[in-house]
């Protein structure tokens, strides 16, 4: 028996060989041997000075939209960012009156519960 590793279409397969084996025999089919997992996307860079009071991410899920940038004035309850979770759209809002001093994250980016997503002074 001899073992081959072969690469068809970008999936490697290792593959046995039964030396003598007849014409009409059937072959094991061959297995897929996993990939290395893509390696994980960069922590954007944060956008301006970290402020005095952090906008944490109540739940995990991704960045749809940010609504306020670095230097506006913001009144407590005014949309910081839109964060979806299970399918719903969640306004995270300014917990109080300020000026957003930086924010942590951008579009598309998938967050944890607890992670910082903006400042504010």
């Amino acid at each position: 028996m001899k073992n081959y590793t072969i690469t068809v279409n970008g999936n490697v397969y290792d593959v046995t060989v039964e030396e003598g084996s007849t014409a009409g025999a059937a072959a094991p089919a061959p297995k897929a041997v996993p990939k290395a997992a893509p390696k994980a996307a960069a922590a954007p860079a944060a956008t301006g000075t970290a402020g005095a009071i952090s906008i944490v991410a109540p739940m995990p899920g991704k960045i749809l939209s940010v609504k306020a940038s670095v230097g506006t004035a913001v009144k407590k309850g005014d949309a910081v960012i839109v964060l979806e979770a299970m399918k719903m759209e969640n306004e995270i809002v300014a917990p109080e009156d300020g000026t957003i001093a930086s924010i942590e994250v951008r579009e598309g980016a998938s967050v944890e519960a607890g992670v910082t997503l903006a400042t504010m002074n």
